[in-house]
């Protein structure tokens, strides 16, 4: 393996998202929302400074502006996995579709050294999209209501954790499906792994009422789907990271509060299994690309 290959085919896959204005429509898109969430808070903040006069409305307050930011966060993390399902999903199928690899290849680069380098790009990509989008979303919270989200540093470790695990899906995919099929397939998954938080929202509903039935086998199949595709479950793990001390209270007092949120950390198994679901679908993406004949 060579560095500098990698390098220079992921210097390339920056190059060609400029080129195609790939990065100009999402810049586009991103600014928006940021926009559009702006303006949302800015009036539900004003409008929530006259209508609360008591110390239970102001608590009240807190809360609420915790929901707003965790709730734009939220849409973030899911423009994000849209993003890193886009951008690789013809990674490697529609190089081959069009006959680019085989100008790029006749050189001495490796089919790893490609792989590698094309998933390198994407990740550098994602990786600025979540920082910068999630950022100013918090600096939006705090310019507009001074409110801070207690502890960003591990929910956007684990925010990054799931772009990169989606892009490495859509990018092993690519070297095994053609665009449109491996399209359909990881955009389904990434439907199910939102479906999977939902039921095991609803068995941990049931399993905690009394005389209550089937609640363990909801959560047994949540968990079971999560592990096929552990995205919702990273989501979910970061926004416990995101959300105060009252919200978390709020949250707990309803049981479990809404499914989109969690309000208990991350298990340290499901960091280990996201870890090793990169790097063994990496692995395979290099390997069933290896095994390819264009």
């Amino acid at each position: 393996m060579r560095p500098g290959y990698i390098l220079q085919i992921a210097r390339f896959t920056l190059q060609e998202a400029v080129s195609r204005r790939l990065i100009l429509a999402g810049v586009l898109i991103s600014f928006g929302f940021i926009g559009l969430y702006t303006l949302g808070f800015h009036f539900a903040y004003d409008k929530s400074l006259e209508t609360s006069t008591t110390a239970e409305e102001r608590l009240s307050l807190g809360v609420a502006f915790a929901t707003l930011t965790l709730f734009g966060v939220y849409v973030v993390n899911y423009l994000a996995s849209f993003l890193a399902l886009f951008l690789s999903v013809a990674a490697v199928s529609g190089e081959v579709d069009s006959g680019t690899l085989h100008a790029v290849l006749a050189r001495p680069l490796r089919r790893s050294e490609f792989v590698i380098g094309r998933w390198l790009g994407y990740a550098c990509m994602i990786g600025v999209y979540i920082l910068a989008m999630t950022g100013l979303v918090l600096l939006v919270a705090k310019l507009v209501a001074d409110y801070e989200v207690p502890n960003p540093a591990p929910a956007l470790l684990l925010m990054l954790l799931e772009g990169v695990l989606l892009l490495t899906l859509s990018l092993f995919g690519s070297t095994i499906m053609p665009t449109l099929a491996n399209g359909v397939v990881v955009f389904t998954l990434l439907g199910l792994a939102w479906l999977a938080g939902v039921i095991e929202f609803v068995g941990r509903l049931l399993s905690s009422a009394p005389n209550s039935q089937g609640g363990d086998a909801l959560l047994n199949i949540g968990t079971a789907v999560s592990l096929l595709l552990p995205s919702d479950a990273l989501w979910r793990g970061a926004s416990y990271f995101l959300e105060s001390p009252s919200m978390l209270a709020a949250l707990g007092a309803t049981r479990g509060g809404i499914p989109f949120f969690s309000t208990l950390p991350p298990p340290p198994a499901l960091i280990w299994w996201s870890l090793g679901y990169v790097a063994v679908t990496l692995g395979g993406a290099v390997l069933a690309f290896r095994a390819r004949d264009l």
